[in-house]
């Protein structure tokens, strides 16, 4: 119990870390931006394959492959579906009607917003589910690799909102509650993971493929759209290889 609460808080921590930093940096540029995007992506590509689908494959057999194969169908499945009905969320703001008439971008904002929070929740199942393994240190290699993608994460939320007049206060709330949902999501990985032994390799798969889903489908196009795809690049393959080998030492 005390490596989930561990887990649990270094994810969270991560978040809020990355939200004070955001507080104090007003822009990042573009190429620094993708670059150390393009690292967290590759950290997140080793966590999902090393750290979650190849001990599911393991632990699951060659005679139940199809269950590999279906937990990360449906992890991406889930994630699809999660940002398409993402909600209307202008109350949160604290900004009146009139100000949201007049600032048309507050609604890109949100939906950018909404969308990182609601990755914290699968990404704090794919920590936990991990420990209900014998073998911790992939689990570890999870929660490692999202923890390091959580801080420009928490950073990258702070600045819309603050630039679209939501309060301060208001901001980290809103980002503290996006924390908060890691914690609720390691023990509901935990928690399911733990009722049975057929259902863990489908639940580390799913966490596997809800990841790989969001290194696909936002963190890597994000980092090529505004000419530095080269330095991402360079730097998904270095994030990849540097938590390969801290998989490997721990």
């Amino acid at each position: 119990m005390t490596q989930i609460w561990i887990s649990a808080a270094g994810l969270s921590l991560a978040t809020v870390i990355g939200s004070i930093i955001g507080f104090g940096i007003k822009e990042v540029p573009h190429r620094w931006y993708d670059t150390i995007l393009g690292f967290c992506a590759g950290i997140m590509l080793a966590a999902s394959t090393v750290g979650l689908i190849l001990p599911a494959a393991e632990s699951a057999g060659l005679g139940r492959w199809w269950l590999i194969l279906a937990g990360v169908v449906l992890g991406m499945l889930f994630l699809n579906l999660l940002d398409m009905v993402t909600p209307h969320l202008h109350k949160l703001t604290g900004l009146d009607e009139e100000t949201h008439r007049n600032n048309a971008s507050i609604n890109h904002i949100l939906l950018f917003v909404m969308a990182i929070a609601l990755h914290k929740l699968p990404e704090g199942m794919a920590a936990g589910v991990g420990f209900n393994s014998t073998e911790t240190s992939d689990a570890w290699a999870v929660t490692l690799g999202i923890a390091i993608q959580n801080i420009p994460e928490g950073m990258v939320v702070i600045a819309p909102l603050l630039l679209a007049g939501v309060s301060k206060l208001r901001t980290f709330i809103i980002s503290l509650s996006i924390a908060l949902l890691e914690v609720v999501g390691v023990w509901i990985g935990y928690g399911i993971g733990s009722i049975s032994e057929v259902l863990l390799p489908v639940m580390l798969a799913f966490a596997g493929g809800a990841m790989l889903y969001v290194v696909s489908d936002e963190m890597i196009p994000e980092t090529h759209a505004h000419g530095y795809q080269k330095m991402a690049t360079y730097s998904l393959i270095l994030g990849f290889v540097s938590l390969v080998f801290l998989d490997m030492a721990f």
